[in-house]
């Protein structure tokens, strides 16, 4: 670690000399209090007193005889005051609710040389990602509700469930939530306090690794939620680590987020060098293929409030952060969750921009799904809440996303969503599904979806696996498996997401009937999606393709074998007459061809 560069908020590697490093038959520990009187590194050995060194803002001890596996804390005194923390830069901990850290080897053979050599960002290529909570997605006891410790898959257990399922369901990346140690379950991970330490809820350092060394062979990305923003107020972790307010900002009004947790200062140069090491840490040490960045917004507008301006500080941070991660990873990606119109998130840090490589489309999230709840005699009024994201969609690279934040806290499920009763809402959830696949630009799903699950997320149960016995919810899983296989398989669909070129309306101007068509090109590839929002069967409906010769349906989703009403032919080539496609839209439904 360059310790001019830890202060310039310049260092992505603070965790190589920071924290606890097995050397000389022991550990040595190093940490930075600039502020404390006098720092003792707890061990099951006893206290074993640190000393200052470099500038003497840095303190170390070397204890012989430990080794991998063993715990640890720091306990600082700072003006009378003595408090037990655990390693801001430790690499494990242990499980809530206790709070030392833990020494591990980072050692791992891995086994994915070639997928690192030729990982990719996937502009031109499928990005179909399935969202997952690791604790709740299996449990060993079923679906009860539970927080024992046994009741939990390791990292290297759930490979061989999850794997599998993710081949069958055709998506190419996993995206966990945050892994980071946190203390409480239901906040998911977004309040860690061991920023370079993967929950011990799972398992060990070296599981974690194995898990995406599996996934990569297999070839599947790994995706990790980071919380570059704010941290939890518990005693033990970051909060007043040197007796002073050392991460967080001095000024108690500025100290606190509206979630109860300690904001970052992201003015001051050791946070920054703090959070891109432990970024830097999550993509080098464990090969992730990328991080999804959270609260955004809070990054760019202070407190996310637009009305208090920029967060000039944080807005610098994040550029500077996110150009240094590109250069030291490529291929990693970046993603922002992000739901602001602050221009430039997805333009690159050279350039001024934030560097990313998407952002979470909020907008076309919120306004799709406010259309499939309105009432069919309503929606022809609000016609264009489905076109708007056509508008703006080339300024950004953006990522659709129907994330775990829409299926909790009273949001109803995404199925739960649509108009109408229990019938009604499985063929508009196949017709939502179809939209959101045509669309331009990455899609993002949170686990469950796939089964139309009608019960709302809950960390502490499993995903509902046994609703794959009702014909509706198995039909749904098979419709949704066929569609990314479907989707993968066509580049028109995602090759040209962020061109012009990739995308042209057919019909968006019917709104007494709710028909929309339009296409998807790729350099070699036409297709078209038209859909019928209505509550009513069109017939013979016409829909003009330009300069088309022929076309062939490739999914309907009112075929019998989703539960449909409509019986599924040969699917052959039809010639157009006049480049008119002539069809019959079942209510609620969504028609998919391939062109030419």
């Amino acid at each position: 670690m360059d310790i001019e560069n830890f202060y310039a908020g310049a260092e992505y590697f603070a965790h190589t000399w920071l924290g606890a490093h097995i050397q000389d038959g022991g550990v040595t520990f190093r940490t930075y209090a600039p502020a404390a009187d006098h720092i003792d590194v707890r061990t099951n050995m006893g206290d074993v007193p640190m000393h200052r060194v470099a500038d003497n803002n840095f303190w170390e001890a070397h204890v012989d005889g430990m080794g991998p596996g063993d715990p640890y804390a720091y306990v600082v005194h700072h003006d009378g005051e003595t408090r037990e923390h655990c390693d801001p830069y430790g690499y494990g901990m242990d499980l809530r609710p206790s709070h030392r850290s833990i020494v591990r080897d980072l050692s791992f053979d891995w086994h994915d040389d070639g997928w690192m050599a030729h990982r990719s960002t996937c502009y031109d290529e499928p990005l179909n990602i399935y969202e997952l909570h690791l604790g709740s997605w299996r449990k060993r006891s079923g679906i009860r509700q539970s927080t024992e410790v046994g009741d939990w898959f390791t990292y290297a257990e759930i490979a061989y469930q999850l794997i599998p399922y993710l081949k069958e369901t055709g998506y190419t990346h996993v995206e966990f939530l945050p892994l980071m140690e946190h203390p409480f379950d239901g906040s998911w991970g977004y309040q860690p306090t061991g920023f370079f330490s993967p929950t011990s809820r799972y398992g060990t350092s070296r599981q974690l690794m194995e898990l995406v060394d599996m996934l990569h062979g297999a070839g599947i990305g790994a995706i990790l939620d980071f919380v570059p923003v704010h941290f939890a107020t518990d005693d033990y972790g970051l909060a007043r680590f040197d007796g002073t307010p050392l991460f967080e900002p001095s000024n108690p009004k500025e100290a606190k987020s509206e979630w109860g947790s300690y904001n970052f200062a992201h003015e001051r140069g050791e946070v920054r060098s703090f959070l891109q090491s432990a970024a830097n840490y999550w993509l080098g040490a464990y090969h992730f293929d990328g991080l999804r960045m959270d609260a955004i917004s809070r990054i760019v507008y202070k407190q996310g409030d637009k009305t208090l301006g920029v967060n000039a500080p944080a807005v610098e941070f994040v550029r500077n952060m996110n150009g240094g991660l590109h250069y030291l990873n490529p291929g990693a990606m970046l993603i922002a969750e992000d739901s602001t119109d602050y221009p430039g998130v997805t333009a690159p840090a050279s350039q001024g921009g934030l560097g990313f490589d998407y952002k979470w489309d909020m907008g076309w999230m919120n306004d799709t799904l406010d259309l499939f709840r309105t009432p069919p005699r309503e929606r022809g009024a609000n016609y264009h809440k489905l076109s708007f994201s056509m508008m703006y969609y080339p300024s950004e690279r953006f990522l659709l996303p129907f994330s775990h934040d829409e299926v909790v806290h009273e949001k109803a499920t995404i199925v739960q969503k649509m108009w109408g009763d229990y019938d009604q809402k499985f063929p508009q959830a196949r017709t939502l599904a179809l939209y959101m696949y045509a669309h331009p630009g990455k899609k993002l799903n949170f686990m469950g979806g796939e089964l139309a699950q009608l019960r709302e997320w809950d960390e502490l149960r499993e995903q509902d696996w046994s609703l794959r016995q009702y014909p509706l919810h198995d039909s749904f899983y098979r419709f949704c498996t066929e569609l990314n296989g479907l989707v993968a398989n066509h580049p028109a669909l995602w090759a040209d997401d962020y061109d012009d070129h990739g995308f042209e309306w057919r019909q968006v101007s019917d709104a007494t009937n709710v028909v929309y068509a339009f296409e998807r090109r790729s350099t070699n590839e036409r297709m078209l999606c038209v859909l019928n929002l209505s509550d009513k069967r069109l017939p013979d409906y016409e829909v003009n393709l330009g300069t088309a010769r022929r076309a062939r349906m490739l999914l309907n989703t009112d075929w019998e074998r989703f539960c449909g009403a409509t019986y599924e032919d040969d699917c052959r080539w039809f010639k157009l007459a006049d480049n008119q496609l002539t069809c019959t839209l079942a209510p609620f439904s969504g028609q998919l061809y391939l062109m030419e």
